[in-house]
């Protein structure tokens, strides 16, 4: 059992959310690097890919998976809505450094805030009773316990605002210090071992133009044990207990990845190579890649669902990146999931961010003077949203 007792510092003590630099609308605040890992910025010749990755408050109880399969450099991007949820932060990643050396060494930490923070409720602290729960057992239950103290208001604010997917993702991958990043989303679970393997991969690679080097997918049932390897990887396959990511709800999401080769190439192997080129590629296509962080930045006008990753792909393709699949590493998001009428508050943000992409499309047309897909010939009717 663990608590953080009295005398403890909480993490982000010294950090004052009254001033930050703005994004470019003037709609949040950002603190680069708020709480550095104690080795974050150690041996950066020996570190060449840093896991970028993004939540929210609610979510994070995902990191200490991702950390104990990611022993590596993590730059994470949060988002506190309020005071509120900055004091649950505060506790709650003074838990996981706690709890988790990798976390505690390896993981930097940058937030974000929206332009109303200060017109959301105050809560003092966390009352000291809370201290009992800090198991370092039960992240998710810690983290449940904790959201209890956010208030009506705060969640009645979360409800009517948009969460700023691409600003948060344009922040963690700032936050890396290596010559590749690898930008996930917080449920994206890596394979065991790929940090030295993949570190291994790059100081070899010999890219000749612009490349990302895409990490294969797959759904993992809740039911399952996560794969240490690729070999356990298929043999959940064949059990019908893991798939390509959204294989069933959006084929479009992952396709081009072409999963089928993937796995018929040897699933034995212990050394990263390229499995493959992707030689289809499909509008929509968002896969989770390496890559220079030179690549597109991800366009901040994009709020909350749809068009947010799939248009930064999008650029990258018409900019002329070629993306090479990786095995035998991949990641995993666990549950099957299934095709399920969406709320209505997802749609009207799809439809917003539709509007915006007819912009976006022409400005990356005139920019790269290149539409090798005719995208800007398609009807709007025509157009998938994930």
């Amino acid at each position: 059992m663990l608590a953080p007792n009295n005398t403890a510092t909480l993490a982000f003590d010294n950090v004052d959310l009254s001033y930050g630099r703005w994004d470019n609308q003037q709609l949040y605040r950002i603190k680069d690097f708020a709480l550095l890992g104690e080795q974050y910025m150690d041996s950066p010749e020996a570190n060449l890919v840093c896991l970028a990755t993004q939540t929210s408050v609610e979510r994070l109880n995902s990191l200490p998976q991702v950390a104990a399969n990611w022993q590596g450099k993590m730059s994470v991007a949060v988002f506190a809505a309020g005071h509120e949820e900055f004091v649950i932060l505060q506790y709650f990643v003074t838990y996981m450094r706690l709890c988790f050396a990798n976390i505690r060494e390896n993981a930097t930490f940058h937030l974000l805030t929206p332009r109303d923070y200060d017109k959301l409720p105050r809560v003092a602290a966390i009352p000291l009773n809370m201290k009992g729960k800090f198991d370092c057992q039960y992240p998710d239950r810690t983290l449940k316990a904790l959201l209890k103290f956010r208030s009506l208001r705060t969640l009645q604010w979360r409800q009517r605002n948009t969460y700023p997917q691409n600003h948060m993702r344009n922040l963690a991958r700032k936050g890396c210090q290596t010559k590749y990043v690898f930008l996930t989303d917080i449920d994206i679970v890596p394979s065991t071992n790929s940090v030295p393997q993949l570190n291994q991969f790059f100081r070899t690679a010999n890219c000749s133009k612009s490349c990302a080097y895409v990490i294969p997918t797959f759904e993992i049932d809740v039911r399952a044990t996560f794969p240490r390897s690729k070999n356990g990887l298929v043999r959940l396959i064949r059990k019908g207990l893991a798939r390509p990511f959204h294989e069933k709800v959006f084929i479009y999401n992952q396709y081009a990845t072409n999963f089928s080769k993937w796995l018929s190439t040897s699933s034995n192997e212990t050394e990263v190579s390229v499995s493959h080129i992707v030689t289809n590629f499909e509008f929509l296509y968002e896969p989770f890649y390496i890559a220079v962080d030179t690549a597109p930045a991800h366009d901040e006008r994009f709020l909350g669902y749809g068009f947010t990753r799939n248009s930064q792909v999008y650029e990258m393709h018409i900019a002329g990146y070629q993306f090479y699949v990786l095995s035998p590493v991949f990641t995993g998001h666990w549950g099957l999931q299934r095709k399920q009428a969406r709320p209505a508050w997802r749609e009207q943000q799809n439809n917003a961010n539709r509007r915006k992409f007819d912009v976006f499309k022409s400005e990356i047309f005139v920019r790269y003077k290149n539409d090798p897909r005719q995208l800007l010939k398609a009807k709007k009717n025509q157009i998938i949203v994930k």
